[in-house]
């Protein structure tokens, strides 16, 4: 067993990703996983003396970074109202830290630790990964530049090959402007938590403040580079021509099928060069496949408007079976049917569902809390269980592991967002494992009926004729609006009682969500919670009907009124 704490700093022991061990076990290991999970117990002490160091802008500077458990921040001065946040030589303090912890984690001598580094298409990318390896090589351990790659691959680096590396590092910062970049931490345990993330960054901040604030001393390294993304399409390829199974032509099995993708000048485009081309697919049409970190074309991110508009025209215009849409990194995607259709968010999460629950009936399939009713009724009646946890991919990738571990199967994970988890893939979010899985079901529906597609896979879906998201903000961050939030909604759950339409509905993980009976036997359902990082209510309403999700709010709104604090010009419009 790995070690199970990461020591630094005085009196520190801060939680490792021992719990995702489950990644490596496989689906039939219930009496593993509850071993394993008595084995792992999670435990964080934050002594005093830390508590005072944290209160030193060295400590800020490094804390303010983290983003759950990874590390995001502003890379390039390229907005005068946006300061870089994340320093140069804060990134090479934290990938040196990294090495340490990896060191610790694997119960390694540091000059046996090997890391790997990727990045996605971001102007600030090579640069950072340059200095993340020289700062990595300055530890004694080493590190390899995969350049050009995806953030699932550096995850498999940990697992595939004749020597996997101890850790990976990916370089990216997901949809998020051009400005932008961050850091994502892995082991064969899978992403780091947290907690994990948190340990990373003190024990920097610790090292630079040693030094009184200086710079880590290091030199440029000559750094080994590898074409892992080689390795991990052929592990892609190999998946689809063995569930393909082609009697004709087992090494081409995609031969007559048209399939595009649409990359956005982000990291996804070898999906055509090295899988799909690979395999025989016609992928005419295929769009923004040169990596560009200024992204000139739209953001790429499948819950983008402009991206699946844009696929879904390139998908008519080329007669294509399938579009598939990346984000930066891949590990999101969405998918566009030979209609036309966009097939994301409860659309896709109906489809993989659909695939899933023909493997394993009853499983539990985990989503995020804002997924619709009919969803849950279309999961029910291919045989599953839907379980709608809180938002935030890790909490909807965490919460499918917590469920395996107590012996309640679950076999996918998923986000509205696109991230997407099977337990027969490491519960690892991967945007192009969760295409390849469409592909394979996309030919096996093309050899029952050559006139049908992955639209076969939604029907049945009971979809609202309205959904609208409004982010309400507060008019001041310089006060505990987590605590203001709080009261607000326990109010809410009060006030509902009164409202005859309103029904609160029992089994909910975060804010209060309640049913709306609509006319003429119809329902739709709002969502008020508090942000899980930003000062701000997310309100999700969806309506059967059309003009419904404003009589939603208009029940609502004298409510949000009595809070002052409340910025409520985003409903103005409403």
């Amino acid at each position: 067993m790995e070690g199970l704490g990461f020591v630094v700093g005085a009196g520190r022991v801060v939680e490792n990703q021992s719990v995702r061990a489950i990644r490596r076990l496989g689906p039939d290991s219930g009496a593993q996983l509850h071993a394993l999970a008595r084995r792992c117990r999670l435990v964080m002490k934050v002594s005093s003396v830390e508590r005072d160091r944290a209160k030193s802008s060295v400590v800020d500077a490094f804390i303010k970074v983290q983003n759950g458990s990874d590390v995001r921040g502003v890379a390039m001065d390229t907005f005068p109202e946006e300061p870089v946040t994340l320093k140069k030589e804060y990134v090479a303090e934290i990938a040196s830290s990294f090495a340490r912890w990896v060191a610790t984690v694997k119960g390694k001598d540091i000059r046996d630790v090997r890391i790997s580094l990727g990045r996605d298409s971001r102007l600030s990318g090579p640069e950072l990964l340059q200095i993340s390896a020289d700062a990595i090589s300055s530890t004694g351990a080493s590190a390899t530049d995969f350049e050009l790659a995806t953030t699932p691959a550096m995850f498999m680096s940990t697992i595939l090959g004749e020597v996997p590396f101890d850790g990976a590092i990916m370089l990216t910062a997901s949809h998020l402007p051009k400005n932008r970049n961050g850091l994502k931490f892995f082991t064969s345990q899978g992403g780091t938590g947290k907690a994990d993330v948190k340990a990373i960054l003190l024990d920097a901040a610790d090292a630079m403040d040693a030094r009184g604030g200086e710079s880590i001393p290091y030199s440029e390294a000559t750094i080994e580079k590898q074409d892992f993304m080689a390795t991990y399409s052929e592990h892609l390829v190999n998946i689809i021509r063995r569930e393909c199974n082609d009697p004709d032509d087992y090494d081409r099995p995609l031969t007559g099928t048209k399939i595009l993708v649409d990359a956005g000048n982000g990291a996804g485009g070898f999906f055509v060069h090295r899988v799909l081309n690979e395999l025989g697919a016609d992928t005419t049409g295929s769009q923004f496949l040169d990596p560009d970190g200024s992204f000139p074309n739209h953001v790429p991110n499948p819950e983008d408007k402009i991206a699946m508009k844009m696929t879904s025209e390139a998908v008519i215009e080329n007669t294509a079976d399938l579009g598939v849409v990346f984000d930066t990194d891949v590990d999101r995607s969405g998918v566009v049917d030979a209609q036309g259709n966009e097939v994301n968010k409860n659309r896709l999460i109906a489809v993989v569902a659909s695939i899933v629950l023909q493997e394993h009936q009853g499983t539990t399939i985990v989503t995020d809390s804002v997924t619709s009713n009919g969803l849950s009724a279309f999961i029910e009646s291919k045989g599953g269980v839907h379980f709608r946890f809180k938002r935030g991919y890790k909490n909807v990738i965490d919460q499918g592991i917590e469920l395996n571990i107590k012996g309640q199967d679950s076999q996918l994970s998923i986000e509205t967002s696109g991230h997407g988890a099977m337990k027969e893939n490491y519960m690892l979010d991967d945007g192009a494992y969760l295409a390849v899985k469409i592909i394979i079901e996309l030919v096996r529906i093309k050899r029952r009926n050559s006139e049908q597609g992955v639209e076969v896979l939604y029907e049945g879906l009971g979809e609202p004729k309205e959904a609208v998201e409004h982010r309400i903000k507060f008019k001041s961050s310089e006060f505990d609006f987590k605590s203001y939030g709080s009261k607000l909604l326990a109010d809410l759950a009060e006030y509902g009682k009164g409202v005859s339409e309103w029904e609160l509905e029992k089994v909910n993980y975060e804010g209060f969500r309640f049913s709306v009976a609509e006319e003429g036997g119809k329902a739709g359902w709002f969502l008020l919670r508090q942000s899980l990082h930003d000062p701000l209510l997310p309100l999700n309403i969806e309506s059967e009907m059309e003009g419904g999700t404003q009589a939603i709010l208009s029940t609502l709104k004298p409510f949000l009124e009595r809070y002052s604090e409340l910025d409520l010009s985003v409903l103005s419009d409403a």
